[in-house]
Parts: structure tokens; sequence; C-alpha cells
């Protein structure tokens, strides 16, 4: 049974029996998402996260009982004037006794006083691991709180870490929410302008949305073999809603232009039956190219882009799934009710509606004019600005953003500046790990008291007094150096503090006992080390897209030519929109204009999500498009009509599509986690240059300057040509009369 005839069948099963197919498909959304509410969401750990020398280095510590812990400071000042010793002696002595009462707090320091004297710091270790923090953290606010009202006269206040985690979790649920406010009044309108139908809109907004319900549920399952890390829901919205409506707008399109052929000759159940042959297959082949695409993520080996990669197969497969099988059903319905309308109107002597698509307007007809006329120049020029677009790409930076980066309109980061205004020397965190003979635990201590000595003589690390941190495990093989730096998490000040460490002063100390190994971890380490495998995993993953792109479009198509073209032209348009990307955020321009803080950089998971995802769509938009081409040029429409009468009769589903996925898109770059802005752009700028550079000059072009050499090495396309000069004649006449698209 081929692919074609299980989706028309499925489509026609489902056009039959609309009510068990909408009954089961909502059913089905219900049990995805009390089973996954059920299971709960495995979150991802620690050890998970771990990367290169700093996992290593985590994974060590962790072997000894010594892995970090999520803390906070409490910090005690005046309220105005110089802070009073005693007074903030004896706050500090109440928030001790009332946070060793906690059972999730782990340790409670001594009190350490600022350098300026304006401040005095509590630090609280918590239980569990560092990820635990955000939840851990609550009851401890809430007794900072109770501290605070028990001593007016002083302000108190909590920060770091934990408390900055818990802040960031609230502000990413509350940018959710409001992308969501914004991204749906959009949908709205212009599906309303796709079809001019208040029912219509709701079809692919019904769709989109029970899918990524469903999703999040299947999602949830699935964080128990891949843990989830707190970023695959907000996919699972992000691409849910964009491949959702579109593909449900591909079919409804079809639908109705098998609806104006017919002219009522055709039954609701035929209609969707013949819509499911061309446009059911296609979305199915187009959902494929995502989900291969998609699922080069998992070759990363990282637990960020599993997750992310996870969410996006789910909603997508989900997806796919609604659009061959509850969609027909409900078109099926809407046709019954089209029909009741059209017998009504003939009773009253009115006129039936039509519903045959008008002619491609004036803009379509400019837009599409510098590809039918000159080819070859559309073609150059276009890919020059593609590639001018593209060359800031070169200049490309990778950084870790941390939590430096985060947004100063989460509260919590407020107090964070605060902290650091009184205590600089707390904003970086080195954790050298020693592993070693129980018998050389002496000898490791004096070695980290050696190399402790030597950042207290260079500028780039905090200076201290009194002892260095040292801690042993309990059976002494594992020894634990505790080194502060005052830079921000990304700055290359930061990095250089890492290098001197790991490349200067411990092979001058630690590094010379024999049998001693050792690693450094941290926010800096872990940055620098998950860079560093990014730029080792990237060709790796890109060659994977190149070659699943190529495959999916041979496949489809059946064309090594079509396969090269759209594998080229998804790096064109990758590489012009890194290149904006670079562009905007990697310098200081437009940071009022977007509300954020440049890092001289891109976030460092950016680039690789902007690869896989747009290869994904790209194909996605081209299995659509290149589809109706295919399809004219199989009933013997010469290959330059069928280009041209093809694109211009998807233009305008195409665009409405890019515009939906813009739009939920761009609704990103107006949130608050510089990472997600940059993600939110990236794909926005991306699909805008695939929607109306690629799809409308650089492909036409490309397939017009081509020919029939379009469909090499098959040879449908010729013999279907010869047929049908065999059956109209040659010549302009001939092909003119010849129709666009017959009936099979």
């Amino acid at each position: 049974m081929s692919r074609r005839s299980v989706t028309v069948r499925v489509a026609r099963w489902s056009a039959l029996h609309p009510v068990r197919a909408v009954v089961g498909w909502l059913v089905f959304v219900v049990l995805c998402l009390t089973g996954g509410i059920a299971a709960g969401t495995n979150q991802a750990t620690s050890a998970d996260f771990g990367v290169g020398e700093a996992g290593r280095a985590e994974a060590m510590a962790t072997g000894g009982g010594l892995q970090s812990r999520a803390t906070d400071q409490v910090v005690i000042r005046a309220r105005s004037g110089p802070l009073d010793r005693s007074a903030a002696d004896a706050v500090a002595r109440d928030v001790t006794a009332r946070m060793k009462k906690l059972p999730e707090v782990a340790r409670v320091d001594a009190p350490v006083r600022s350098a300026n004297g304006r401040a005095l710091r509590v630090q609280i270790a918590l239980h569990g691991e560092e990820q635990d923090g955000r939840k851990n953290v609550l009851p401890v606010l809430a007794v900072t709180e109770r501290v605070q009202r028990a001593h007016p006269d002083l302000r108190v206040e909590e920060a770091g870490a934990a408390s900055v985690s818990k802040g960031v979790n609230e502000q990413r649920g509350k940018d959710l929410a409001f992308s969501e406010a914004v991204t749906l009044p959009i949908t709205l309108i212009t599906l309303a302008l796709v079809f001019g139908s208040v029912t219509m809109v709701g079809v692919p907004l019904l769709l989109a949305v029970t899918s990524i319900m469903a999703a999040m549920g299947l999602a949830m399952l699935a964080s128990h073999l891949v843990p989830d890390t707190g970023v695959g829901m907000s996919f699972i919205l992000l691409i849910g809603m964009a491949v959702g409506v579109d593909y449900t707008l591909f079919y409804l399109k079809r639908e109705r232009e098998e609806r104006a052929r017919a002219g009522g000759r055709l039954s609701p159940e035929a209609l969707v039956e013949a819509a499911a042959a061309t446009a059911g297959r296609a979305v199915v082949m187009s959902g494929l190219a995502v989900i291969v695409s998609t699922a080069t993520l998992f070759v990363a080996g990282d637990v960020i882009f599993s997750s992310l990669a996870t969410g996006t197969i789910l909603v997508v497969v989900v997806a796919v799934a609604s659009s061959v099988t509850v969609l027909p059903a409900l078109l099926a319905a809407l046709g019954r009710r089209t029909e009741r309308r059209a017998a009504r109107r003939r009773e009253r002597g009115k006129p039936p509606v039509s519903y045959a698509e008008k002619p491609p307007g004036k803009v379509w007809g400019a837009l599409l004019r510098p590809a039918r006329t000159r080819p070859a120049a559309t073609l150059l020029v276009a890919v020059l600005g593609m590639l001018a677009l593209a060359l800031p790409a070169l200049d490309l930076e990778l950084k870790d953003p941390a939590r430096d980066s985060f947004s100063r309109r989460i509260p919590e980061m407020r107090d964070y500046d605060r902290l650091l205004a009184d205590f600089p020397g707390l904003r970086i965190r080195h954790q050298v790990v020693v592993r070693a003979d129980a018998a050389r635990s002496a000898a490791v201590t004096d070695a980290l008291r050696d190399l402790d000595r030597m950042t207290q003589t260079d500028p780039l690390f905090t200076h201290h007094r009194g002892e260095p941190r040292i801690r042993t495990s309990e059976d002494r093989r594992i020894t634990t150096l505790e080194i502060f730096a005052p830079h921000a998490t990304y700055s290359d000040r930061a990095v250089r503090s890492l290098d001197h460490i790991r490349a200067t002063y411990l092979p001058a100390t630690v590094g010379k006992l024999p049998g001693a190994e050792t690693a450094v971890s941290g926010d800096i380490p872990r940055g620098t080390d998950y860079i560093d495998h990014q730029n080792d995993v990237l060709p790796l993953v890109l060659g994977l897209l190149l070659l699943t792109t190529f495959g999916m479009t041979v496949l489809v198509f059946r064309s090594v030519v079509l396969g090269l073209l759209g594998a080229v032209l998804n790096l064109l348009s990758a590489a012009a929109a890194l290149g904006l990307l670079v562009l905007v955020f990697q310098g200081d321009w437009a940071e009022e204009l977007l509300s954020f803080v440049s890092l001289g950089g891109i976030s460092s998971r950016v680039p690789l999500f902007l690869f896989v995802i747009l290869f994904g769509l790209s194909t996605d938009y081209q299995v659509f498009v290149v589809s109706r081409i295919r399809e004219a040029a199989l009933n013997g429409v010469p290959t330059r009509r069928a280009v041209l009468e093809g694109i211009a009769s998807s233009a305008k589903v195409v665009t409405s599509a890019a515009i939906v996925m813009v739009t939920v898109f761009a609704g990103f770059v107006m949130l608050h986690i510089l990472e997600m802005k940059q993600m939110g752009f990236v794909l926005a700028a991306a699909v805008l240059l695939d929607a109306f550079v690629i799809r409308i000059m650089i492909l036409p072009a490309a397939l017009l300057l081509l020919g029939r050499a379009t469909w090499w090495p098959s040879g449908a396309i010729r013999r279907a040509e010869e047929k049908a000069a065999r059956r109209y004649g040659s010549g302009p006449v001939a092909e003119e009369t010849r129709p666009l698209t017959e009936q099979r």
C-alpha cells in the first residue's frame, strides 16, 4: 500500500465518519494530556548538562559529595547612612537561626562584611542539585521576608543564583503568555484575510491548539526518556502554532480549489478525497522533512538540543496527524453545510457562491515579473543580495550568556546587581576539582593552597583575606578549591581567568603531583566547554542536514537537481539570516530598539538551532511549492508555464503561512530572555527571506533557467510533455489551450 493511498483512505474514512473522527481526536488529545499530567515531567539534572572538562569536574565532585549546590545570599544594609554593625550582626544571627531550621537548607555560612562596610551578607546553601534551586529557594525567600518584617529599621533582601533562577523561570512563563496574546489576534486576522470566513478561520486555530495540547502531554511522557530542560514546552508552542496553521492552510486551499473545479458535481467526501491525494501527501512529506531535519539535533549529544528536538518532533507528528485525520472530517462536515446553504440559495433564486480562486493581483504580478522576464539577472542580483546579508556571519562570535545577560526587568536581577555592587568578587566562581589517592590528600591540599596564592597576585581574580575555600571528601580522595573573579560572565576577562587556571596555575601546582587528576568547573568553564562542544558538532550536524535535505527532496520529487538546489537554497537563507542576527545582536546599536544588552556575540545554541529548524521549514515550503509545479508538469504543462502558474497559485497561501510563522517567531523578540530573543529574531528573519526572496525570486528564476533539466534524472515530466504534445499539438495556441491541471 503506497503512502499516498494510505493518506487518501484515511481521509475518506474520516470524511464518511466525521463524528467518530472528531470525537476520536478529542479523546486522543485528552488522553495525551491526562497521561502526561499523571506521569509528570522528568526534569534534567546537573549531570545531564555536563559537557567537556567542566562536566568531568562536576562528576568527580559529585562522587565525593562535594558537588556545587544552589546558593543565595541574604544581604543586610542600612536604609540610609552607615550600617550599624551591632544591629546588622543581630539580624545576621536571626537569619542564621531561622534558616538552619529549614529542611531545604544544607548549610549557613558565617556572615561576611563588604569591603565598603555598607553591607553584611549571609550565604545560604540549599539541598539538592543546582537545578533544584528555583524550587528550594521559595521557603528561604519566605523566611527572608519574615526577617525583614521583624527588623524594619534595616534593609534585608535576598539575591543570588537560586533566586535569579526562580525569577527567570517566572519571567519565561509571563513572556510565553504575552507571546500567545500577541500571536493569536494576528493569526486570526491573517486567516480571515485568506479565507474571508469566520468558520474557516476557526478550523486552523482549533487544530493547531489541540495539536499543541496533545504534544505537551506527550512531551511530559517523553521526558522520562529524554529529560526536559525547561525550554521544550516553549518550542512546542512556537513550532506547533506555526506548522499546525500552515498544514491546515495548504489542505484547506486545495479543498477549495477542488470544489471550484468540480462546480457542484462532486460530493463533499469526494472533494476531501481529491484534496488528500495531493495536499494530504504534501503535508505528510513536509512534516517528514521537518522531523528528519530536527532529528539531527540528537547528534549534538546535548540534553538541551535533545529536549528541543523531542518537543518539535512530537508537535509536528501530531500536527500532521490532525491534518490527515480530523481535518478531512471537519471539511466534509463544512462541505455538507455549504451544500445545504447552496440549495437554499437556489430555492430563493440566488446564484451559488463561487469558490474559484482569484488570479494573483498586481502586487504578485510585480513581485514575480523580474523572475519571469529576466531570470538570469534576477537570480544573480538576488543571490548576491543574500550573500551580502550573510557577510556579517563571518565575524560570528559564540558566547555563553549565563546569568549576567538576563534582563534587568526581572526584579531578582536588580537584587543581584545590588549584591554585586557591594560584593563584586562573587560574580564568577571557578571550582577546581582534584582526584587522587587518599594518601596524597595533604599534598593535594598544599598544592591547592599554592594555586590560591598565585591567583591572589593576579588582577583577574578576587583577592580575599583568610583561608582559601578548600573542601575534602570523607574518603579524602576528592578535594575542591573555589576561586572567585569579578568579571561579567560573558566577558573576555572572565574567559582569560579560566585560561590562567587551566593552562598556567594548575600545571605549576597540582599538575606536578603524580597520579592526580584535575578538572575545573563553574559558570565560565561550563560555557567555554559548551561552545567548544558546539564548534565540534556543528560541521557534523550541518553535513547531516544537507544530506537529509537532499535525500528528502530526491525522495519526494525523484530529482537530483531539485535535491541539490534545495540544499543550496536552504544554506543560503540560513547564512543570510545568521548574518542579520550578527549585525543586530553582536553590536550595541540595536540595544534600545530591541531592549537587550549585547554580549558582543551570539548565544552559543542559536546558530545550530537556526540551521536545523530552518532547514526543516524551508524544505517544508519547497515541498508545497514544487509539488504544485510538478503536478502541473506531470499533466503535460510545459515546465516554464508550470513554474510560473504553480508559484503564482501558491503565492497567497505560502505568504499567509509565512506571515503566521513570522508573527509567532517575532513574538519571541519581545521576550526578556536574550537567547529566546535571538532565536525568535533569526527564525522570523529566515522565514521572511525564504518566503519573499527564495520562493518568489531565486527559486522560480533557477527553475526557469533549468527548464526540463529541473527534473533530471526522472523521465516522467518528459514523457508527460510528449503525451500532451500528441494530444494538444504544439505551439503557442496549443500551450494556451492546454489546462494547467487535468482531472485524473
